[in-house]
């Protein structure tokens, strides 16, 4: 008699990131450390990052605004999910919010500097493939 056994895969690592817009349409980006040892350094990106073990992408971004700008973000709204393919690997859910404040006084707890940009400066941005894709994948799905 042969016992079979199975082996369950390991549940995909996950994180969330915020596309913050302001009234005049601009987005909030975070410019990473220049650290090797993180994902993506010394790049452009969003806000957000990896949910903890049994969190949700909701409850993650909610954190992640909280601890890495003290920033409380209105209309938090979910959009779409994919993954980092070459960098961390994880699923990540993309949510958009607003935000209207002067982004160099918040105090920012990682990276260098926060910077709101519009729409048309974002492609000349050192940005991680899978969020330039997210940004643009937003940005095409707004009305006009």
């Amino acid at each position: 008699m042969h016992s079979k056994t199975t082996t369950e895969e390991p549940a995909a690592a996950r994180g969330a990131v915020a596309i913050i817009t302001n009234r005049r349409g601009e987005l909030l980006l975070h410019l990473r450390d220049d650290i090797p040892a993180i994902a993506w350094p010394g790049h452009w990106s969003l806000l957000g990052g990896g949910c903890d073990p049994g969190e949700a992408p909701a409850a993650a971004i909610v954190r992640e605004l909280d601890e890495e700008a003290g920033l409380t973000a209105e209309s938090l709204t979910e959009l779409f999910e994919t993954r980092d393919e070459h960098g961390s690997g994880q699923i990540i859910t993309f949510f958009a919010a607003i935000w209207d404040g002067d982004e160099t006084r918040l105090p920012l707890s990682e990276g260098v500097k926060l910077q709101f940009f519009a729409p048309e400066h974002i492609d000349m941005l050192t940005i991680p493939p899978f969020i330039r894709d997210g940004i643009h994948r937003h940005l095409a799905a707004r009305p006009s």
